[in-house]
C-alpha cells in the first residue's frame, strides 16, 4: 500500500461553525465543526485509514506497523510523525494565543512546539487576523495590557482574503478572526498558549484557561518580519515545505511527480475532484480528502480538475548531532557538526556504581549543556547517538546486558527520552567506533570495513555497505568471541578460547609475565622485541599468530574491503600489520586466486567512537 486515504478527527471547539460539514461534505453530526485534523498522529485527534488492509486503524497504528521508515530518511530527526494538517472553520475570533518552541515544549509539556502556515480558504469582507506586534514592546508592558485588557491595541492587524498565505512562526502572538476558513499545516503538536478570550464561556458555563506565565516566556515581543513563502514553495521551513497544485482540467489535466525515499507526500484536496495513482494503485479524490503516499513509493500521477496543498519534509538545513560514549572508566559526549567535525567536547567520570539512572540523568545534562553553551538550539539537534558496551537491542533502544558497566535491560530510549528532547539511538561502542572510521577515518574510502578494537577486551565492528551490520537477531557481532583454540583459555564469556582469552591486553600482559616472570607493560614488552629478546619475540608471534586467526575468520565470512586494528595495541602497527597481513595471503579462502583485503590501522582514536555514534 502506497496511497492512504484519511478520515478526519473533529473538533467542536466554542468558536467554530458548520461550514466544513456543509462544504467539504464530513461525515460529522455534531453542531459545532470548528476544525476537522486531515493528517494526524497526535493523540488528541488521530485520522483513521479509510480504506484497504487497514481500513479502520489509525495512521500512528499503520506507521507502528510498517516501520517509522515510510515517512522517509529526511523524517528520522523527529521522535514522532512530523506535521499535523488540519481544516478550520472561525464563526467567532479565535482567542489571542502563542505556541511555543520546540526546546520550551519539550521540556515543559513533552511534545514540540509549534510553527504554523495558513493557507486562507475563504474569508468574509473586511476579516482580519492578529500576527505580532505593531511594535516592539517591554516584557512589563506585555504582562499590564494582559491585566488591564489593552492587548490588542498593540496587536499586528492583517486583513486577509481568499488564496492568502500566512506563515506563523512558535514564539509568535496570533489569533484568526472570525468569517474565515483556512487550511492549516503545522508541527505535530497541540501545544497553545491561550493569552485573552474575550471574557467567552465554554459549554459549562466557565471561562476557559489562561496561560500568561508560559506565554510571558515564549512570547517574541516584536513585529513579524519572516513570512518562509515565495517561490518556488508557498512555505518552506525546517518542519515543512508546502506547495500549491492547481489543475484547470483542460490544458492542465495532469501533473506528474516522484516520492522518494526522502520523505512521505501529503495531498491535501482544497477543491474539486480526480485520481491519483502511484504503484499500480489509483484512489479517487474529491475536495476534502486527504491522501499520504508513503515515502519510496516513486512516480505518481495526479489527473482531474483540482486545487491541491502538497506538503513534503525537507532536509534539516545546518544539522547538529551529539554523539556519546559509555565506557566504564569515562563518558564522553561530543558536538557534531554537518561535516562530520567534533566542535566540542565534555567528560565526566561513569562510576558505574552509581546505577544507570544517575549516568543517564548526568548523560541527558551534558548533551543539553553542550547544546546550549554553543548557541545551538534544541531544533537544529537532529539527533543523539550513544555508544554503550555490551549486548544492544537497538530497535527497542535497550542494552540487554553489559558486564563493563552492570547494566541489564536498561532502556536507554526511554530513560533520556525523559530529559532529551531530540531522537535517540544507541549500539554497541564498537560498532560505534567502526561506523566513525568508516564515515570519517581510514575505511572513508570504503564501503565493507571490520574493525577489530584490542584493549580489555576485544570488540569490534562490522560495517557492510556503509552501515552497520546487526544481523537478524539482536546483539549483534561479537568479534572476540569467536573460538580460537578449542579447549583453550577461559573468557570472561564463560567459554573457552575465544579471542579475547588471547588477544586482548590483559591477555598478552598475562602472556607475557608467565614467560618472563616479570610484570612488563605493553610498551616494555614491544621494546623487549624490537631488542631482539627471544622470550618476547616468542610471545608476541604467538600472539600475533592468534589474532591473525581471527582475523582471517572474519574476512573469510565477510569478505570486507578493508581490515582495521584499533584500540591500544594498533599504536604499534610496525610489528602487526605486517605480520597479519602474510597470514591472511596464506591462509584465506582463494588467497591464491582473489585479492585479499587492505589492513589498517584506525586513524580516529578515541573520536571514532563518537562520530559513529553521532551518525546512528
Amino acid at each position: 500500500m502506497s496511497i492512504l486515504k484519511l478520515k478526519p478527527a473533529f473538533k467542536d471547539n466554542l468558536w467554530g461553525g458548520h461550514r466544513l460539514v456543509e462544504e467539504f461534505n464530513f461525515d460529522y453530526d455534531g453542531e459545532i465543526c470548528a476544525e476537522a485534523w486531515v493528517l494526524s498522529c497526535h493523540p488528541d485527534g488521530p485520522s483513521i485509514i479509510a480504506e484497504g488492509e487497514y481500513a479502520g486503524k489509525t495512521l500512528k497504528e499503520y506507521i507502528d506497523a510498517e516501520g517509522f521508515e515510510v515517512l522517509g530518511t529526511n523524517c528520522r530527526r523527529f521522535r514522532d510523525f512530523p506535521i499535523l494538517v488540519k481544516f478550520i472553520d472561525a464563526r467567532d475570533d479565535l482567542s489571542i494565543q502563542v505556541h511555543p518552541s520546540n526546546g520550551y515544549a519539550l521540556r515543559n509539556e513533552g511534545q514540540y512546539g509549534k510553527t504554523e502556515m495558513w493557507y486562507v480558504l475563504d474569508a468574509e469582507p473586511g476579516a482580519f487576523l492578529y500576527q505580532g506586534f505593531k511594535k516592539a514592546i517591554s516584557k512589563e508592558e506585555y504582562r499590564e495590557r494582559i491585566e488591564n485588557n489593552t492587548l490588542l491595541e498593540v496587536l499586528n492587524k492583517v486583513e486577509v482574503h481568499k488564496g492568502d498565505i500566512v506563515f506563523i512562526e512558535s514564539g509568535t502572538l496570533h489569533a484568526i478572526g472570525k468569517g474565515i476558513m483556512v487550511a492549516e499545516i503545522q508541527q505535530n503538536s497541540n501545544v497553545t498558549y491561550r493569552i485573552y478570550d474575550y471574557n467567552r464561556k465554554d459549554k459549562n458555563g466557565k471561562t476557559r484557561e489562561l496561560h500568561i506565565d508560559k506565554a510571558l516566556a515564549v512570547t517574541n515581543r516584536v513585529p513579524p518580519v519572516k513570512e518562509n513563502t515565495g517561490f518556488p514553495h508557498i512555505a518552506d521551513c525546517d518542519y515543512f515545505t508546502v506547495d500549491r497544485v492547481n489543475l484547470d482540467g483542460i490544458s492542465r489535466y495532469r501533473m506528474q511527480g516522484t516520492v522518494t525515499e526522502k520523505s512521505f507526500l501529503s495531498l491535501l484536496i482544497l477543491d474539486g475532484e480526480g485520481t491519483i495513482s502511484s504503484q499500480g494503485e489509483k484512489k479517487s479524490f474529491r475536495k476534502g480528502d486527504s491522501l499520504l503516499i508513503t515515502a519510496g513509493s516513486g512516480d505518481y500521477q495526479i489527473e482531474g480538475k483540482c486545487d491541491a496543498l502538497m506538503t513534503t519534509i525537507r532536509e534539516k538545513a545546518s544539522p547538529m548531532r551529539v554523539g556519546v560514549i559509555i565506557g566504564s572508566y569515562e563518558t564522553r559526549v561530543g558536538l557534531v557538526d554537518e561535516k562530520d567535525n567534533i566542535l566540542s567536547e565534555e567528560k565526566f567520570m561513569t562510576r558505574p556504581e552509581r546505577g544507570y539512572k544517575a549516568i543517564l540523568e548526568e548523560v541527558g545534562e551534558e548533551v543539553l549543556s553542550i547544546l546550549e553553551n554553543h548557541g545551538v538550539p534544541l531544533e537544529q539537534c537532529v539527533g543523539v547517538g550513544i555508544g554503550v558496551p555490551g549486548t544492544i537491542d537497538r530497535k527497542k533502544g535497550i542494552v540487554n546486558y553489559s558486564n563493563n558497566i552492570k547494566w541489564e535491560n536498561v532502556n536507554i530510549v526511554e530513560e533520556l527520552g525523559r530529559v532529551i528532547p531530540c531522537p535517540v539511538r544507541i549500539a554497541n561502542n564498537a560498532d560505534c567506533a567502526a561506523l566513525g572510521e568508516a564515515i570519517e577515518g581510514a575505511g572513508k574510502d570504503y564501503s565493507d570495513v571490520v574493525m577489530f578494537t584490542l584493549g580489555n577486551g576485544v570488540g569490534g565492528g562490522i560495517i557492510l555497505n556503509g552501515k552497520v551490520f546487526e544481523g537478524g537477531m539482536i546483539g549483534g557481532s561479537e568479534l572476540g568471541h569467536m573460538v580460537v583454540k578449542a579447549d583453550g583459555l577461559q573468557c570472561s564469556c564463560g567459554r573457552k578460547g575465544c579471542l579475547e582469552a588471547y588477544a586482548s591486553i590483559p591477555a598478552l600482559l598475562s602472556q607475557a609475565k608467565e614467560a618472563t616472570g616479570l610484570e612488563l607493560s605493553v610498551n616494555e614488552i614491544f621494546d623487549r622485541y624490537d631488542k631482539g629478546d627471544r622470550i618476547i619475540t616468542e610471545v608476541l608471534n604467538n600472539y600475533m599468530d592468534i589474532l591473525g586467526t581471527g582475523v582471517v575468520n572474519v574476512v573469510n565470512i565477510f569478505r570486507p574491503q578493508l581490515v582495521l586494528l584499533g584500540g591500544s595495541l594498533s599504536h604499534h602497527e610496525a610489528v602487526m600489520l605486517d605480520t597479519i597481513r602474510d597470514k591472511m595471503a596464506r591462509e584465506c579462502f582463494g588467497s591464491p586466486y582473489i585479492a585479499i583485503p587492505q589492513i589498517a590501522i584506525a586513524q580516529l582514536g578515541s573520536d571514532a567512537g563518537i562520530i559513529g555514534a553521532a551518525n546512528l
